[in-house]
C-alpha cells in the first residue's frame, strides 16, 4: 500500500466520521476497486464493507447491495467462502428495499444462488437449497423458472444425482450467460470442480468371500482411484489444479446384525492419479431376512478447502448362512475307576453353537479290557437345540490297568439338512 493510497484511505475514514457518507462511500468504493486490482483482497473487502455502511445511512440500497457484492467477491479471491456467504446474505437483506420489481427478482435470485454456491463448496448442499426455496416466494414464478442461475443449480443437482458428464457439458456451454464477476466465476468453477469429481471419481467395493456365516468377520475393501483428477487439471475451463484429495471420514450404513470391527486409519491424502484401498472389518452377529451394507459416505476435501461428501450408493446384500452346528463332548468318572470294580462314567453332549443338530445319533466304543456292565452304547435324539445338552451314564468295569482310548461317534443333520459325521477320541487310564 503506497503513501497516496494510505492517505486516501485515511481521508475516507475521516469523511465517514464526519458523517459525509456520500463522499466517503464514493472514495471507499474507488479504493476497494483499486485494491482488488492490486490483489490486496483483505483491504479491498474492508473498503467495500465501509462503503456499504455509508450508503445505508444514505439509503442508497442499490449501491449498498453492490458494495456487499464486491466485498463478497474480495473474500472469494481469498477462498473465504463462509465470509463471502455472509456478505451475500447481507446483500439479500436490502433487496426488499428496492423499488424496481425486476431488480428485486434479479437480486433475490443472484444472491441466493451465490450463497448456495458458497454452501456447496463447504459441503452444505442442503443449506444452499433451503435458502433458494425460502427466497422463491418473493420472486415472480415465471422469472424464477426461466432464470439461467436457477437452471445452473438444477443442472448441478441432476449432474450429481445421475452422475452424467452431459450436464456438465451443458453448464460449460451456458456459463458465460451468467455474467458473473471474477470472484463469482471463480466460485462457480470451483463448485463445478466438485461436481466433476463427484461424477468421475472411481470406486470399487470387494469382499474376501461370496458367503459368510453368522459371527464371522467380513473383510471389505473400498478402492478409490483418483486418476480422473488429472482431467480437471488439463481442462482449461476450470482453471484449477487439484493437488490432493483428502478422505477424512468414511461412513457406512448397515443392517442391525452387523457391527464395525475395525476401521481404516484416517485421514488419507491422495495425489491425482493415485489409488488407495481402505480395509474394513465387519462382524455379523445374527441373521436377518434382508441384511445390507451400504450406502457409503466419504467426507472429502480438495486442496484443503473444497469440501464435499462422496456417496457410493451401492447397497450390498450378503449371503449370510447359519454356522454349522458343532457338538462339544466330554467324559467324567463319577467314581474313581478301579480294577474289578464297577464305576459310572458320564458322557456330556453340548450344543454350544447357534445351529440346531437334528436326527442325532451317538455311538460309544470301549476297548476290550473295559467291560460294559449297564447302559447302552448307542443313543438317538430327535434334535439338540442351540445351548441344549444331554447327559448319558454308562456303568463300566476295568479288567486290567493300562492306557486306553474311548471313541464317541456322532452323526446329525444341520439346519440345511447337510449330514455331519464326526469322531472324537478320549484318552482313558486305569491305574493299579
Amino acid at each position: 500500500m503506497g503513501k497516496d493510497t494510505t492517505k486516501q484511505l485515511k481521508k475516507a475514514e475521516q469523511l465517514y466520521k464526519a458523517m459525509q457518507y456520500k463522499r466517503a462511500a464514493k472514495l471507499f468504493r474507488s479504493l476497494g476497486s483499486d485494491f482488488l486490482n492490486t490483489h490486496d483482497f483483505d483491504v479491498a473487502r474492508d473498503c467495500f464493507v465501509s462503503a456499504a455502511k455509508c450508503l445505508i445511512n444514505e439509503k442508497k440500497y442499490i449501491l449498498v447491495i453492490d458494495s456487499f457484492r464486491n466485498a463478497g467477491n474480495a473474500s472469494l479471491f481469498m477462498n473465504d467462502f463462509l465470509q463471502a456467504q455472509e456478505f451475500f446474505k447481507e446483500a439479500l437483506e436490502y433487496v426488499p428495499s428496492l423499488r424496481n420489481n425486476t431488480e428485486r427478482n434479479q437480486y433475490f435470485i443472484l444472491f441466493s444462488c451465490l450463497s448456495y454456491l458458497c454452501s456447496f463448496v463447504q459441503g452444505n448442499h442442503e443449506e444452499g437449497i433451503n435458502l433458494i426455496k425460502k427466497v422463491k416466494v418473493y420472486v415472480d414464478d415465471t422469472y424464477f423458472k426461466e432464470n439461467p442461475l436457477i437452471r445452473l443449480i438444477k443442472d448441478i443437482t441432476i449432474a450429481i444425482k445421475d452422475k452424467k458428464d452431459s450436464y456438465l457439458d451443458k453448464i460449460e456451454k451456458e456459463f458465460n450467460q451468467h455474467k458473473f464477476r471474477e470472484g463469482e466465476s471463480l466460485l462457480a468453477k470451483q463448485a463445478l470442480v466438485i461436481v466433476k469429481t463427484l461424477i468421475s471419481l472411481k470406486t470399487k467395493i470387494t469382499f474376501d468371500k461370496n458367503e459368510y456365516t453368522t459371527n464371522e468377520i467380513i473383510k471389505l475393501k473400498l478402492n478409490i482411484d483418483s486418476n480422473s483428477l488429472k482431467d480437471i487439471s488439463q481442462n482449461s475451463f476450470y482453471n484449477y489444479t487439484p493437488k490432493d484429495l483428502t478422505i477424512s471420514k468414511i461412513g457406512i450404513n448397515f443392517s442391525d446384525n452387523f457391527t464395525s470391527h475395525k476401521k481404516p486409519d484416517l485421514p488419507i491424502k491422495l495425489k491425482p492419479g493415485q489409488t488407495y484401498s481402505f480395509e474394513y472389518l465387519i462382524k455379523s452377529h445374527f441373521q436377518m431376512e434382508k441384511n445390507f451394507i451400504g450406502p457409503f459416505i466419504l467426507t472429502s476435501e480438495l486442496n484443503g478447502n473444497l469440501k464435499f461428501f462422496y456417496e457410493i450408493r451401492d447397497i450390498l446384500n450378503l449371503k449370510l448362512n447359519s454356522p454349522l452346528p458343532s457338538l462339544d463332548l466330554s467324559i467324567n468318572n463319577l467314581r474313581p475307576p478301579l480294577i474289578g470294580k464297577t464305576f459310572p462314567l458320564e458322557i456330556l453332549v453340548e450344543n454350544n453353537s447357534e445351529g440346531e443338530a437334528s436326527s442325532l445319533n451317538l455311538e460309544v466304543e470301549f476297548p476290550d479290557r473295559i467291560k460294559v456292565i449297564r447302559g447302552t452304547l448307542k443313543k438317538q435324539l430327535y434334535s439338540l437345540k442351540s445351548n441344549e445338552n444331554m447327559k448319558w451314564e454308562i456303568n463300566l468295569k476295568p479288567l486290567e490297568a493300562g492306557d486306553y482310548i474311548i471313541k464317541i461317534k456322532t452323526k446329525f443333520s444341520d439346519p440345511d439338512q447337510n449330514i455331519i459325521d464326526d469322531t472324537k477320541e478320549f484318552p482313558f487310564s486305569i491305574k493299579l
